[in-house]
């Protein structure tokens, strides 16, 4: 898909990543690198007999996290930029939790593509969804820069 192409279809729901389990390993690495060893992520015994959940949960942020890679599944701009990177969130709810083992995905539809100075920012509509559950764990308006 090239630039041409996302200004085409603003509005649009352009791709769904694959589904993708969040592994109590990776709770307990992301736990280590950002120091949050909150029981509720890292105790699965604990978190057994006290969560609401009744298992570990993901960090919030380890699901922010992996917005990256889903959207890159999910979506390819073709084309000669020298570089895109994240410029933010205008808006980020963590909606439902991601139960340690349970499977998410990213969906994304494209809010708008706005001219900036040495390329363009994009805005996405990005919801990531946990498999058999209605409610998505987290939805945003995120922003990214293209630059070319």
């Amino acid at each position: 898909m090239t630039l041409d192409d996302l200004r085409a279809r603003v509005g649009q729901e352009l791709g769904v990543s694959d589904w993708h389990e969040v592994t109590q390993s990776q709770i307990d690495q992301f736990a280590e690198i950002t120091g949050d060893h909150q029981w509720i992520h890292v105790d699965p015994d604990r978190a057994s007999r006290e969560s609401p959940y009744k298992t570990t949960i993901a960090h919030g942020f380890l699901t922010v996290s992996m917005l990256s890679a889903l959207i890159n599944e999910a979506i390819n701009i073709d084309g000669d930029y020298k570089l895109r990177v994240n410029y933010g969130f205008n808006r980020l709810r963590f909606t439902g939790a991601v139960p340690s083992g349970a499977r998410v995905r990213g969906r994304f539809t494209l809010q708008s593509v706005k001219d900036v100075e040495g390329g363009v920012e994009i805005a996405w509509r990005a919801t990531v969804e946990v498999e058999g559950r209605e409610k998505p764990a987290l939805v945003a308006e995120w922003l990214g820069r293209t630059y070319y």
